[in-house]
């Protein structure tokens, strides 16, 4: 089975690991994080198997994370307020999230990529 990448088409960074995945010959579904983002228990797994923070997964560089003013809350607010949160709304998720059912990556760095999905 190939990876399942999260990722938004207007995005450049996912662009960008979409192009790494073709030039590396790495097979995978696409799912437009926006028209379909993961649901809170997916969302639950994707942070256990990265092993990254809860937190780690909002696009902080986006609108909607301003007007929500989430970077005021994220340190007061429960995991399970944050998948409701990150499930609610696909701009809010960090994007490329990468995944093979194993491992998970968020973001886009060609040197994580090269480690994890070459």
């Amino acid at each position: 089975m190939g990876v399942i990448i999260y990722q938004y088409p207007k995005c450049g960074t996912c662009r960008k690991a979409l192009k790494w995945l073709d030039e590396n010959k790495v097979e995978y579904e696409s799912i437009n994080i926006v028209e379909n983002p993961p649901g809170e228990d997916e969302l639950h797994d994707l942070i256990e198997k990265s092993d990254l923070p809860p937190k780690k997964f909002f696009n902080t560089s986006g609108k909607k994370y301003r007007e929500l003013n989430i970077k005021d809350r994220v340190n007061e607010i429960t995991k399970d307020d944050i998948m409701k949160l990150l499930a609610s709304d696909g701009m809010l998720i960090k994007r490329p999230i990468v995944t093979d059912g194993a491992e998970v990556t968020v973001g886009f760095k060609e040197e994580t990529f090269q480690q994890t999905w070459a």
